[in-house]
């Protein structure tokens, strides 16, 4: 069977996570695209407004995104060359961690007597999901069962069920990165819903609609 071209292989979906001191440690590409991937939407509504329906809408929706990662040493390429699974299920791990750094200069301060701690913010996480898809997000559940393992047990066979909250310009100042990523994805939606409607059957159905609305 010949092989597909580079313009024929199928993207893979990745989790980056942006840390100038370690570039690398936060790129999570997926080894196989989950089959699945689940996502919930919620109003983001005054406090108190979930369950009214006139309640105004005060931002970007409340989105939680839900996939399951499939992990196989017996591919033996790339990150898993080592014959086991422990350093991807790290990569993914250590988007929970905070920077050993962080951690050994908040104990040196503890020590000194200092009252404030330096903050320990997460580094800016986004879901690379095809080109028309990336997105920041923060990963809020992270649940791994280990398969199979070596003689030396060591695993070499995981699935990570994997939820994402997104950030959207909602949660994130405009000086963050993450504000105008989300907000450059709701524009490319709001493009891709304009298309959809022209495409369709919407003008009968638009008119319908202004009809039933009560003057």
């Amino acid at each position: 069977m010949a092989e597909l071209s580079s313009s024929q292989r199928p993207l893979r979906g990745a989790l980056v996570g942006f840390d100038p001191r370690n570039p690398l440690a936060g790129l999570v590409v997926f080894q196989y695209n989950p089959d699945e991937l689940s996502r919930s939407l919620s109003p983001r509504t005054m406090p108190g407004g979930e369950d009214d329906a006139n309640s105004p809408i005060v931002g970007a929706p409340v989105e939680v995104i839900s996939l399951t990662a499939e992990i196989d040493a017996a591919d033996r390429t790339g990150p898993l060359s080592a014959g086991d699974v422990h350093g991807p299920l790290a990569a993914l791990e250590m988007l929970l961690y905070p920077r050993t750094s962080a951690v050994l200069a908040n104990e040196a301060l503890a020590a000194a007597g200092t009252i404030e701690l330096l903050p320990v913010d997460p580094p800016l996480t986004l879901l690379v999901w095809g080109v028309t898809r990336v997105l920041p997000v923060r990963l809020t559940a992270f649940t791994v069962t280990e398969q199979a393992f070596d003689a030396a047990l060591n695993p070499v066979r995981a699935q990570v069920q994997l939820s994402l909250r997104v950030l959207s310009y909602s949660d994130l100042p405009v000086t963050d990165a993450g504000h105008h990523i989300f907000l450059a994805h709701q524009v490319a939606k709001e493009a891709l819903a304009t298309r959809s409607a022209v495409a369709g059957v919407a003008a009968p159905v638009i008119a319908a609609a202004m009809r039933a609305v009560p003057s």
